[in-house]
């Protein structure tokens, strides 16, 4: 089976591949002061609830945004499951052209999406990734990577309201009863939800006019399926976007 990590700012996301199939999943808080050792504790024990075994394991491969914890999973891999990960970077086999001024600067992350968008949904295809960061991708027809946007996350706006500000205090983010508040928490949350969501269909529609014609448009990130609730842009909800591209990329570098 193929361990595929993908690490994030905020959060570790785990899953099990049995072919192609998704077998298990799991998530863990990213905090670049934990040990190889602990991370392997925190592993086990998702795949002990998710009812695999870890000598079930025989081939890995970590995507990873935060530099720090490259090295101790690829050492946890090594460790504990006997195995060499194969690691989303430059000189990787992605099936995808990278047509961005700085082609390294994009993100392990979000190459990944375009992979697992394109060979999912088709071109040209719109990826909007909910995450820490609000990303937009852009996928043409023939699988080009175009470039994107980048936006700060509903998670950080929300914190920097509460934490820049005197007055205003953390709020949950779900959604408000009325988009005109009546109270502060209120208030906060529909600038929130309905804001974003009004920032996420306006990219869209730009994104859409530059590529010249109606791509499709994927949602995925911690945040999408409480956006998906409030707008009609997105084709298709995906959590699992990020995890399918590494199952894809893994078969397209497999010995």
């Amino acid at each position: 089976m193929l361990l595929a990590v993908d690490i994030g700012n905020t959060n570790i996301t785990l899953g099990v591949f049995d072919g192609t199939k998704l077998k298990a999943t799991g998530r863990i808080a990213t905090d670049v002061h934990k040990m190889p050792d602990e991370y392997a504790v925190l592993l086990h024990g998702l795949l002990n609830l998710q009812k695999v075994s870890p000598n079930q394991l025989n081939k890995a491969i970590i995507c990873s945004v935060v530099p720090p914890l490259l090295a101790p999973f690829e050492e946890l891999c090594q460790r504990y499951f006997n195995i060499t990960p194969l690691v989303v970077g430059a000189g990787i086999k992605t099936g995808i052209r990278i047509l961005y001024e700085s082609p390294r600067d994009v993100g392990a992350d979000r190459v990944v999406d375009a992979v697992a968008a394109h060979r999912l949904y088709g071109g040209p295809v719109i990826v909007v990734d909910l995450g820490t960061a609000l990303v937009l991708d852009a996928i043409s027809e023939e699988g080009d990577y175009l470039g994107g946007a980048i936006a700060p996350g509903l998670g950080i706006a929300a914190e920097a309201l509460s934490s820049r500000t005197a007055k205003l205090p953390k709020v949950e983010l779900v959604r408000p009863r009325h988009a005109i508040g009546k109270n502060t928490v209120a208030a906060m949350q529909s600038g929130l939800i309905f804001g974003y969501v009004g920032l996420v269909e306006g990219l869209v529609a730009r994104f859409q006019k530059e590529m010249g014609g109606k791509a499709k448009v994927v949602a995925t990130g911690g945040q999408a399926t409480t956006l998906a609730k409030e707008t009609k842009i997105f084709d298709a909800v995906n959590p699992d976007l990020t995890l399918q591209g590494l199952q894809i990329v893994y078969a397209l570098n497999a010995p």
